[in-house]
């Protein structure tokens, strides 16, 4: 009875080491370049030098690390961005384009899930490439000008990070009448 308990206690312990040895790092550095990765770019996006990452099925490229406060989760993030289709590259929304960053609070669902996680490790100040799968974007049915099962790179640039929202701006008094000429 002894020698099968130790038996079995040995095989456990070995399927324990087999599996720690062969399961994936929930977050692994490729020491690929962005042109050598096997994420292939459309023509229209500029490439982003640096060490392609791995978080989960979430890819990214540190562009620019930032010099600032590390990003912590359940903040408010200030963030300019431009989003692409990974199929064939077209833009489908940009910060610069509405000409001001957006802030959103982070890992409140209140954006994709691919934002929600796509900012860990950042700076204030740093630039990202994401490379985010369809499952942490839009899902199967996409949104909007986001087609179904579109998988999204977006361009990130982590501006600031605070403890509350925006304050909303006052409104504006109405303009004085103007005199009437005759």
């Amino acid at each position: 009875m002894k020698l099968s308990t130790n038996l079995s206690l040995f095989a456990l312990l070995l399927a324990t080491s087999v599996h720690a040895q062969t399961a994936p790092a929930s977050h692994t550095t490729h020491p690929r370049t962005a042109a050598s990765s096997t994420t292939p770019l459309p023509k229209n996006i500029p490439p982003a030098p640096g060490v392609m990452h791995t978080a989960y099925a979430l890819k990214y490229i540190d562009i620019k690390i930032g010099t600032g406060d590390i990003a912590v989760p359940e903040k408010f993030y200030t963030v300019n961005y431009t989003g692409w289709l990974a199929s064939d590259g077209t833009k489908f929304d940009s910060s610069y384009d509405h000409g001001q960053p957006i802030t959103f609070p982070v890992g409140m669902h209140r954006v994709i899930p691919g934002w929600d996680t796509g900012f860990a490790g950042m700076h204030i100040g740093g630039k990202r490439r994401l490379f985010i799968p369809y499952q942490l974007a839009y899902g199967e049915n996409g949104r909007g000008p986001i087609p179904p099962k579109a998988d999204l790179i977006f361009d990130i640039e982590l501006l600031a990070i605070s403890d509350a929202p925006p304050a909303t701006p006052p409104p504006q008094p109405a303009s004085p009448p103007q005199p009437q000429s005759n």
